[in-house]
């Protein structure tokens, strides 16, 4: 799984040059991930053995409900509802402290964010070579649309295992791509705001009408589900 999931080549995600690329990258192995899980590795038991242990956030149960077919989701819920029922209902007596213990770590834990994690790491890795190692890919990078603020922290904490001489380079575009891009929105949310006022009635939203939804994408590296017409007022 690793070998297929880590086979993303680095440029593949930095060309469209649309949006975060660290959200690109992180889609990329969200959609691999969930389409294996229904698929393939359904019924391989050591891949069956980690989703009963770890289960599915509820970002990455819609995944899977979405990609897979009814049939591979519920057999991965057959299972994983046995192995929960096992833990949160055990035969005997259990000291609670022991129990709750056992039922808050499995609110916590996902099997797609845990590979997530290890295999965003392993593709960070290579990002940062090519960047230290390719002037072409250095450019690459520099022409991206905006970082957002989770993945801007993300990149800077894996960026730390980098000399210093590359590091202070690699930094400073990084921000630059960041706080140009939150400058930006600054100015939308507030020509957003202004344009509720009677005196701007008729007048030009400019880029701002789509603020909220890229605001709340750029703070959380999600899109929004809800998307409302920037001139609908709520109440």
């Amino acid at each position: 799984m690793r070998e297929d999931l880590c086979s993303i080549p680095i440029h593949d995600v930095f060309l469209p040059k649309d949006g975060c690329p660290f959200c690109r990258m992180r889609d990329m192995l969200e959609d691999r991930m969930a389409t294996y899980i229904t698929g393939a590795a359904m019924m391989e038991p050591d891949v069956r053995v980690e989703t009963n242990r770890l289960g599915f956030c509820e970002e990455h149960f819609n995944q899977i409900l979405a990609r897979g077919s009814r049939l591979s989701v519920a057999l991965i819920l057959e299972s994983l509802l046995d192995k929960v029922r096992e833990e949160a209902f055990p035969q005997g007596r259990t000291p609670a402290k022991k129990l709750l213990a056992g039922l808050h770590s499995r609110e916590k834990s996902c099997f797609v964010c845990d590979s997530l994690e290890k295999n965003i790491g392993h593709l960070l890795e290579s990002m940062l070579k090519l960047w230290q190692n390719d002037e072409d890919f250095r450019q690459l990078y520099a022409q991206q649309e905006y970082i957002c603020m989770p993945h801007y922290t993300m990149v800077l904490e894996a960026a730390q295992k980098l000399p210093k001489k590359n590091y202070n380079p690699f930094e400073a575009e990084t921000s630059r791509l960041a706080k140009a891009y939150l400058d930006t929105l600054c100015h939308d949310v507030t020509h957003f705001c202004r344009m509720f006022d009677y005196r701007n009635a008729g007048g030009d939203w400019g880029n701002s009408r789509d603020a909220i939804e890229r605001s709340i994408r750029y703070l959380t590296s999600r899109e929004p589900e809800d998307r409302q017409k920037a001139d609908e007022k709520n109440r």
